[in-house]
Order: structure tokens, then sequence, then C-alpha cells
């Protein structure tokens, strides 16, 4: 029960403050730009209420990740467009209360041992920043493994 309020928090918590600035229309043509990239490389995902689009492609073992987790996670970022904007080979210890919207939304239905896709649409990520290598308003797509939860 505590698991099912806390999710309903977040994606309730993720419509309301990260959705404020993109209008319905926006998030529209993101929704577009996803599924004509996912059509054109025949890639099957699941779009949860907030917009995320994933696939878990193991299920892993044991709990549950909890937002209050700290976890090690392996990872690989890219643009929608396959530009690499960020990778880690070895494990990286991270607080997932500390993650983008897109990644502590997923990382909520994960366990060790989980391997998972997502696309991130804006809202869920970086919005209207820049960050690094990513420009405003993309659309990223990630690769990620749970190592370890502690």
């Amino acid at each position: 029960m505590k698991r099912l309020n806390f999710l309903l928090f977040a994606v309730i918590s993720t419509l309301l403050f990260s959705c404020g600035s993109y209008s319905e229309g926006e998030l529209s043509e993101f929704d577009q730009e996803i599924e004509k990239y996912m059509k054109s490389n025949k890639i099957d995902c699941e779009k949860s209420g907030s917009g995320l689009y994933y696939k878990i492609i193991e299920e892993g073992e044991g709990d549950f990740i909890q937002f209050t987790d700290k976890v090690l996670v392996k990872y690989r970022g890219t643009l929608l467009g396959g530009e690499k904007v960020d990778e880690q080979t070895e494990p990286i210890e991270m607080a997932v209360s500390a993650q983008i919207n897109a990644w502590k939304e997923l990382m909520l239905q994960l366990k060790k041992g989980s391997k998972a896709y997502m696309i991130v649409p804006p809202h869920l990520g970086y919005g209207d920043y820049t960050v690094d290598k990513i420009p405003p308003n993309s659309i990223l797509v990630f690769e990620l493994e749970i190592v370890d939860v502690m």
C-alpha cells in the first residue's frame, strides 16, 4: 500500500510540476516524434500516464527500488537522433531521488539486476534547459542496468 501511495504521488507530482511549461500541442508533438522513431526503429515500448515510453528488458530480482534508495547503475544516453550524450560503462552510485523525473518513475518499477530502455520526452527530462551535450527540449533515449540497490 505504501508503494502504491508513493507511485500515485510521483505520477501526480510529475504531471503537476513538470508539464506546466509545455502546451498540450507541444506534448502531442513530442509523442508523435517518439512514435515515429519507435515505428521506424521497430521499437516496442509501453507509455506511462506521465508520457514516459519504456520497456523492461530484464525483470531483475528482489524488492522494487524505493525512492529513498541509492543504486549502482550503468547506462547509455543518446538524443533521439542517436548522438551520445552520456555513458557510464562502470557502475556509478546515485540517489534515486536526485534523478530526472523519467528515471525516478522507471526506477521505482525496477529491481537489482533489471535492465530497461526508455524514451524520455522533454517534460520528464531536462525540459527547456541545456545540460552538457543535451540541447533544450530534447527527447532522450536511455538504456540502463541496475547493478545493485543500497
